[in-house]
């Protein structure tokens, strides 16, 4: 059984390049794989290995410059659910273009999982998904606003368009882990916002903390490995990837004319050239050639 940490940290980093050899270095020394991202904001991502050795990884991501109260969320598996590990330089850990957001400075109130069924039930609270729209496609929170979002980066501008319908409302977001809400909500606070919460751990803390009986979630969480979706409990979803335009399929999708695996699915059937659609079918046949020889090709990784 194989351990998963979702992570994120906002703190200054001078240098990001200079932390990004030795990180990759514990990374690659404990067996562990994933994605990580640097910036001069902080560090996010997702990796997995042995517990010991992401033990060993959240202890050098500690020893870094302001990470000593670094918190993550827990899950396991038993197949690995990343081909390989990368740790990359970005402007942002998590891109919303708006340079004068610092979650370092304020965020709105979190209200911890077993407090968010009885927030999100009162009648001035405004619920809002700030994932991408083919996240929210495949689960939401029980009357939630969808903004309809293709990236984050768009969601200042449906705010914008939007605010006069959540007048004297009071705001309650969330996201997958919690990253996106530290920005979202320190973004409403700056426009001045009073009254604005989000769900602590996100997404994948109330699904491990909040039995399935006393649930306000509907559907699956989107997660960005080869798992591509948890249910309550973080067990494994039924979602599967499309490989052509990375997002989930559900088992309804893979029954359709237009679901051909690692090549289409409903949602890109008209997204793509047909060269496109001959150098996916290429690539499928390179997966399915690696899997009966039990390897792993890299061109089906998340």
């Amino acid at each position: 059984m194989l351990t998963v940490a979702a992570l994120y940290h906002f703190t200054r980093f001078d240098d990001p390049d200079a932390l990004r050899a030795p990180l990759m270095a514990v990374c690659e020394e404990q067996g562990v794989r994933g994605s990580l991202l640097l910036a001069t904001e902080g560090i996010n991502g997702t990796i997995a290995g042995p517990a010991a050795g992401i033990g060993k990884v959240l202890a050098h991501i500690r020893s870094l410059p302001g990470c000593a109260a670094l918190e993550w969320k827990e899950s396991h598996t038993d197949a690995m659910p990343f081909g390989r590990m990368k740790v990359r330089l970005k402007r942002e850990i998590v891109t919303m273009g708006q340079p004068d957001v610092d979650p370092r400075a304020s965020v709105g109130q979190y209200v911890s999982p077993a407090e968010w069924n009885e927030l999100i039930s009162a009648p001035d609270v405004a619920v809002i998904d700030t994932r991408n729209d083919y996240e929210v496609a495949i689960g939401t929170f029980e009357g939630a606003v969808d903004p309809g979002i293709a990236t984050f980066r768009d969601f200042p501008a449906w705010w914008e368009a939007n605010r006069h319908r959540f007048h004297n409302k009071r705001i309650a977001m969330f996201c997958t882990g919690g990253i996106r809400c530290e920005k979202s909500t320190n973004y409403l606070l700056g426009l001045g916002e009073a009254e604005v919460f989000h769900l602590k751990g996100g997404i994948l803390k109330y699904l491990e903390e909040v039995p399935q009986e006393d649930s306000l979630w509907h559907g699956e969480c989107f997660v960005f490995d080869q798992r591509v979706a948890l249910k309550h409990g973080l067990e494994p979803g039924t979602h599967a990837m499309c490989h052509a335009c990375r997002r989930p399929v559900s088992p309804a999708d893979m029954t359709s004319p237009a679901y051909e695996e690692g090549v289409r699915c409903p949602h890109c059937a008209e997204e793509f050239s047909d060269a496109d659609r001959e150098r996916f079918r290429e690539r499928q046949r390179q997966v399915l050639l690696a899997r009966k020889r039990g390897a792993r090709h890299l061109g089906a990784e998340c």
